[in-house]
């Protein structure tokens, strides 16, 4: 079987789509992924560190670019429909699966025309225009949360979580009982956060007086790195700053808070490890989704949201003591965050999947989609 996966630009895309095709290759180690992206996105570094092929596009993103970028992302869709048209043709696919972003309309349109079968996936609070653009034409949508639902023909809405690398949940043990001095985990997402690096900058000084004994785990984004390290020395604060972070397990299994941004990807993993957060959405993410994501974070008393317009370095540090001097506040976060986690969705995708093309493809008929 052959399974084509159009994912690519951020890693809120990504690593949902690598945690699905792992659970493909799980159940049927025969099968063949191939990923769809561009050269603009992660997914060139991402894939190749996790083993995939990566076949490049020529899409284009139309919302948030301006007129002149709309225009630029509209005038590409013909070539990358007819790209993606080679591919499914050339590769025999039978299942393409769209995860958002830019390469996924053009893929799932290609897949509609050829009558393959086609799911997408969206993992965010507020689903993005490319899968509800698509919508009509996929024949499953699989949601993280139920308030996307409305967006979707609801007789084919499946309400599963995110997908999540099997890796989080096998360090979920290790992580109880952890020893040793208070850490922090902070990252902006896949490409860094300028502001909240500059806000962890203007704070070392008085974090380091306030929880003196802290250690720190960042990941900064290539162009802050540099600045960010140099910070981190002068305050005197034990630290690993790094530009980017490919193993988000072991770095959050060793956390007792995290500060981060509040993508679909990043509100799954901390749910999934029980992880108590403090979250500063992205006030630029288009439909604003991952204010959304927080607020459901924080509604279930897992999170803390501070809004990027009211971040500054006195107030992050605020925010971080308060609930690290407290613990019986972060153990009740932490708690909290573990009883929001869904950690079969990849299970529950791909049975789904068997169960559209038919039990012809299932090598393991007896552990199929029965029911669904």
């Amino acid at each position: 079987m052959t399974i084509v996966i159009a994912a690519g630009g951020t890693g809120g895309h990504l690593y949902p789509a690598v945690a699905l095709a792992r659970e493909f290759l799980r159940r049927d180690p025969t099968t063949k992924v191939l990923f769809v992206g561009t050269a603009r996105g992660l997914e060139s570094t991402v894939l190749a560190h996790e083993g995939f092929e990566l076949a490049l596009i020529s899409a284009r993103p139309v919302m948030g670019k301006g007129l002149f970028g709309a225009v630029a992302g509209l005038c590409a869709m013909p070539v990358s429909l007819w790209q993606c048209l080679r591919i499914l043709r050339t590769r025999r696919a039978d299942l393409v699966i769209g995860v958002g972003g830019y390469t996924s309309p053009m893929m799932l349109l290609a897949a509609a025309l050829t009558g393959m079968t086609r799911v997408i996936l969206e993992p965010n609070a507020n689903p993005g225009m490319a899968n509800k653009s698509v919508g009509p034409f996929a024949q499953r949508v699989f949601l993280a949360f139920e308030s996307a639902a409305a967006s979707f023909n609801r007789s084919k809405v499946r309400v599963v979580g995110t997908p999540i690398r099997k890796a989080f949940l096998e360090g979920i043990q290790q992580s109880r009982g952890k020893s040793g001095p208070v850490h922090l985990l902070i990252f902006g997402g896949s490409q860094g956060a300028k502001a909240i690096n500059a806000a962890v900058v203007e704070g070392l000084p008085e974090l380091m007086t306030k929880i003196p004994h802290l250690t720190v785990t960042h990941q900064t984004g290539e162009s802050d790195h540099a600045r960010v390290a140099e910070a981190y020395r002068r305050a005197g604060i034990e630290s690993q700053v790094t530009p980017f972070l490919y193993d988000m397990p072991a770095a959050l299994r060793e956390a007792d808070l995290v500060v981060a941004r509040a993508g679909a990807m990043t509100v799954a993993e901390l749910t999934a490890c029980g992880k108590p957060a403090i979250l500063i959405p992205l006030p630029s993410a288009i439909y604003d989704h991952q204010t959304k994501n927080a607020r459901v974070m924080e509604a279930a008393g897992a999170a803390v949201v501070v809004p990027q317009s009211a971040l500054t370095g006195s107030m992050l540090v605020r925010t971080v003591a308060s609930v690290l001097r407290d613990p019986e506040r972060l153990r009740a976060m932490g708690a909290a965050s573990l009883s929001m986690r869904r950690i079969d969705a990849a299970e529950v995708i791909v049975r789904e999947c068997y169960a559209l093309m038919g039990g012809h493809h299932d090598v393991n008929q007896s552990v199929g989609a029965a029911g669904v």
